[in-house]
């Protein structure tokens, strides 16, 4: 579950480091999002020359989430750290960078996030 303001990684290679959440997408009036949600959020941190500056508004979608997460067999899962991945447009679905650093949840293939599970090294 993640809210209004909360911080978090950047986990490609756009030079984003860290990330403030503004907005869930694609719930009515809903402040929380969860593994898979589209969200817009707001650059913190980036390197200096890298594709996305600090300051910009990007949008993305949650790939790792402290809260536990019950999947429809019955399993719980949780990372250690929250983790977006910034998207070139939300139609598209496709990531802006070209690698994906760490794991990313199996519920990204369910909402149709092909490219973002074939770029990551490992799918838990």
């Amino acid at each position: 579950m993640i809210q209004m303001e909360t911080m978090l990684d950047v986990a490609d290679n756009t030079g984003a480091k860290k990330a403030k959440m503004i907005r869930s997408l694609g719930r009515s009036n809903s402040r929380i999002a969860q593994l898979g949600d589209i969200i817009v959020a707001h650059v913190r941190t980036a390197t200096p020359g890298a594709e996305v500056k600090k300051g910009d508004v990007v949008r993305g979608v949650i790939v790792r989430q402290r809260k536990k997460y019950r999947r429809p067999d019955g399993s719980w899962i949780r990372f250690d750290k929250n983790a977006m991945v910034i998207l070139q447009d939300v139609e598209s679905r496709n990531p802006k960078g070209t690698r994906i650093f760490g794991a990313v949840a199996r519920e990204l293939r369910q909402k149709k996030f092909t490219k973002i599970i074939s770029l990551a090294a490992e799918v838990v």
